[in-house]
C-alpha cells in the first residue's frame, strides 16, 4: 500500500502552489451549484482547453441554460454557439440527447445517482463524478487524462485506464483529498506535468515523483 503520509505531503504542496479554489471553471461553479450547468460545462470541456470552455459556456448559457431551452435551439444554431469548443457537431448532438433524456426520464432535473447518470448515453464516469461531486457534494474522485497520467507518473498507481485509476486512488487517497484531486491535477497537468516533456526542473513535487514513463523532461 502506498505511503499515505507521502501522498498527503504532495497534496498539501500542490494546494499551496496553485491556490486552486479560484482557478478552475467548475470550482467557481461550486459556489452556486446548478447541476444542469455543471453537466453541460463538463460535456463541452471534453478534449478542449479550459479557457475555450469558459467562453463557450458563457455564450451558450446566455441563450439557453435549461434542458427545454437547449432542445428548442435549432441544431445549426447550437453548433455555432459551441463551435470553438471543438468536435462541435458531436457535442451538439450529445447536448440535445442529454437534455431530452433529462426532460423525459427525470422531469427536467439532473439525477444525483451514479446509476441514473451513467444510464444517459454520452455521460461517462468522469462526467458523472464531476456532476455528483460539484453539484451534489458527493464524495467522489473524477478521473480525467491529467489525473490518470499524473497518478501513474508519480507511482501512486500502475493502471491502464481511468476507471481502474479511480478504484486504486480510492484505496490509497485519504477521503479529505478526494474532492480536491481533480482540480489540482488538472492545473498541474496543464502547467508543469504535461504529457510530453514535462517541466520536471521546476516541479514543486519532484522529489516525491517516480517519473514513471518520463523519457524526456525540461
Amino acid at each position: 500500500m502506498q505511503n499515505k503520509r507521502k501522498i498527503s505531503k504532495v497534496m498539501k504542496i500542490l494546494e499551496k502552489y496553485y491556490k486552486y479554489k479560484e482557478r478552475t471553471t467548475l470550482n467557481r461553479m461550486r459556489k452556486k451549484p446548478n447541476a444542469f450547468k455543471i453537466l453541460i460545462s463538463c460535456l463541452l470541456s471534453l478534449r478542449t482547453r479550459d479557457e475555450n470552455t469558459e467562453k463557450v459556456v458563457k455564450k451558450l448559457f446566455f441563450v439557453a441554460k435549461t434542458p427545454k431551452q437547449i432542445l428548442k435551439l435549432p441544431i445549426k444554431k447550437l453548433e455555432k454557439l459551441i463551435y470553438s469548443s471543438g468536435y462541435y457537431k458531436n457535442k451538439a448532438r450529445t447536448l440535445k440527447h442529454v437534455s431530452k433524456e433529462i426532460l423525459k426520464r427525470f422531469k427536467g432535473k439532473v439525477p444525483n445517482s451514479e446509476q441514473e447518470l451513467i444510464s444517459i448515453k454520452g455521460i461517462g464516469r468522469k462526467t458523472c463524478n464531476i456532476v455528483r461531486g460539484f453539484a451534489f457534494n458527493k464524495l467522489v474522485i473524477p478521473v480525467d487524462v491529467n489525473v490518470h497520467r499524473i497518478s501513474n507518473r508519480l507511482g501512486w498507481v500502475k493502471t491502464k485506464n481511468a476507471d481502474k485509476t479511480e478504484l486504486k486512488l480510492k484505496e490509497i487517497l485519504l477521503k479529505k483529498y478526494w474532492r480536491k484531486l481533480n482540480a489540482l491535477f488538472i492545473l498541474h497537468g496543464k502547467t508543469i506535468c504535461q504529457p510530453i516533456s514535462p517541466f520536471c526542473s521546476k516541479c514543486p513535487i519532484r522529489k516525491y515523483c517516480k517519473r514513471t514513463e518520463v523519457k524526456k523532461s525540461r
